[in-house]
């Protein structure tokens, strides 16, 4: 195969144009991200932490609170708040770790190396796509990651543990503490530090500066820590038994599905690339200096290896290991390097990293035509209820069809005093709650409840004491899918007198019928369903704020400001 580009080895090109190679493939990435960023609708994950903007807080049920954060950030706290400026964060932190990448190949081996980290990280489909393009917690873990990363390669293998070395170690202790406000797996870095130290440099033990940096670290962590302290440790419990190991016996259909959705994760091509070169290093095939390669392994092999071990027992989720993989894409990286080096000539462009990209574009093309135009049909069902229920790509198409046509099925309702314009949606779990509450219920200025226990329902049993409570004698929306179809009747039967026959509105991709919602008016709240919260000793807290309500429940109530607006398409 021969390379498309190539250059002699006496003639490397100037560390700028290796800086300008990477800032192209930054560049690339960021618009290419963006494009899907703009384009698609948002995801049931992307969506519920859009949420955590919403309503901001210490930390929250699911994870810490820095999604929510960098939301706000590049959202202006929702002042913009189209699926773009939500996702724009993911956009620009995916390119600056192309960056910081491309900084840590370049320390662990030459320049080369680095480009080639910089790119097998975006040929990454959790890089790429899961936490460059959307906005989840890995998002912000993986650029803090990165930078903790860069920090302890430069310092921690320093024998003398000189002033310079000390005060990277000393100022590490901020990103990696943001990196664990990000996501709680995020303390494995601090393990592999420990592990190196403890094992291959214990001078570190004798300097004040690590363990300040530690200290800094759980300084920061600490608002996660207050705030589960008032919630009576709710979300520590809520993940550690995610990854219970006792009262379950042996799963290999978990561990399986964990095993291989890493390798998909990461893409195939990464990964085996990646078994390449741990297997080269293995056998001495090729070499890189012993510290750099013990940092490497310690901060990504434990992680791999505690999940895979969960995984036996419990159902894990691929993406959780993902950060590890960084550190071994940088090791695959340094064995292309050596490889690409020929005596009359270096490879910028191998075939590894070509047919690897090749499958991330393949794969983002085919997936982009499948969720807006449908180009490979689900199979076929005379069962309304189940129409659409294995089309994954209905997570992100859809919303905005339904949205438009609600809202002019909710018009007709007010105006002809069906329903009154204060009647909240109900949903049954926080999806398709945040879903509902984005694309429906918050443009038109509408309350959305969610209803059912706490592990259905997460960060909305707090979001619900934020809104006005459903009231005895009231009317509500409920709202289901042909995806995921639920019946209100076992639902919310004992909350209201009666429940009407649904409406139907379809859902189409070009003229494919491709998912059905069934709209419900449930009738005369007879009971007001209870706090979730309380269950768990988590009591509402004192607020001294009254809220006027309507003298009655009149359906020719005024509309609020946003929904007015909202009224004329």
């Amino acid at each position: 195969m021969k390379p498309i580009i190539a250059f002699d080895e006496d003639k490397l090109p100037a560390n700028r144009k290796f800086n300008g190679l990477v800032l192209l493939i930054v560049v690339l990435s960021v618009i290419v991200r963006g494009f899907f960023a703009w384009t698609l609708e948002l995801g049931n994950d992307e969506v519920y932490y859009w949420t955590y903007a919403l309503y901001p807080a210490l930390s929250h049920f699911d994870h810490p609170p820095m999604v929510g954060f960098v939301i706000q950030a590049f959202t202006f706290d929702l002042y913009f708040d189209s699926e773009f400026f939500i996702r724009l964060g993911a956009v620009i932190l995916g390119g600056a770790n192309t960056w910081l990448i491309y900084l840590i190949g370049k320390v662990v081996k030459d320049k080369l190396t680095g480009l080639f980290a910089a790119m097998l990280y975006n040929a990454s489909v959790y890089c790429f796509v899961i936490a460059g393009i959307f906005i989840l917690p890995d998002t912000p873990q993986l650029f803090f990651w990165l930078l903790s990363l860069y920090m302890i390669i430069v310092a921690l293998p320093d024998k003398e543990t000189t002033k310079a070395s000390r005060n990277i170690i000393f100022y590490v202790g901020i990103p990696l503490g943001l990196a664990m406000l990000s996501k709680y797996t995020s303390v494995f870095l601090w393990m592999g530090v420990g592990l190196y130290i403890i094992f291959f440099n214990r001078k570190w033990l004798k300097t004040a500066e690590l363990y300040i940096s530690v200290l800094i670290s759980l300084v920061i962590f600490s608002p996660v820590i207050l705030w589960n302290i008032e919630n009576n440790f709710i979300s520590f419990s809520f993940q550690s038994a995610r990854v219970g190991i006792f009262g379950s016996g042996l799963r290999p259909d978990y561990f399986a599905t964990e095993f291989f959705g890493q390798v998909f994760y990461n893409n195939p091509f990464n990964f085996v690339l990646i078994i390449m070169a741990l297997v080269a290093l293995k056998t001495k095939k090729f070499s890189l200096p012993d510290d750099y390669t013990r940092i490497l392994l310690l901060t990504s092999l434990p992680l791999i290896f505690v999940f895979l071990f969960f995984a036996l027992f419990n159902r894990t989720l691929p993406h959780w290991t993902g950060p590890a993989y960084l550190s071994l894409i940088i090791i695959a990286a340094a064995w292309l390097s050596e490889k690409a080096m020929k005596p009359e000539k270096a490879i910028l462009f191998p075939f590894y990293i070509r047919i690897s990209m090749g499958f991330l574009l393949v794969g983002l093309t085919i997936g982009l035509f499948q969720i807006k135009r449908g180009i490979f049909q689900t199979p076929k069902t005379d069962n309304p209820k189940e129409l659409g229920k294995n089309d994954l790509t209905l997570d992100m198409y859809g919303w905005r069809q339904f949205a438009y046509k609600f809202h002019e099925f909710a018009d007709h309702d007010f105006f002809s005093k069906r329903m009154a314009v204060t009647a909240p949606i109900i949903s049954h779990r926080w999806f398709p709650a945040a879903h509902l509450d984005y694309y429906v219920a918050r443009p038109r200025g509408m309350d959305l409840l969610a209803i059912g226990d706490l592990e259905r329902i997460h960060k909305y049993a707090w979001i619900n004491r934020e809104r006005h409570e459903l009231l005895l004698d009231s009317d509500a929306y409920y709202i289901t899918s042909s995806r995921d179809f639920q019946d209100p009747a076992k639902l919310f039967g004992k909350y209201f007198v009666f429940i009407e026959k649904p409406e139907i509105i379809k859902i189409f991709k070009r003229d494919q019928h491709v998912e059905n919602f069934f709209v419900y008016r449930l009738r005369s709240c007879l009971e007001v369903p209870p706090d979730v919260l309380e269950q768990f000793g988590i009591m509402k807290p004192y607020i001294d704020n009254f809220i006027e309500e309507p003298e009655e429940s009149d359906t020719s109530a005024p509309f609020k400001e946003d929904s007015l607006r909202r009224l004329i398409y």
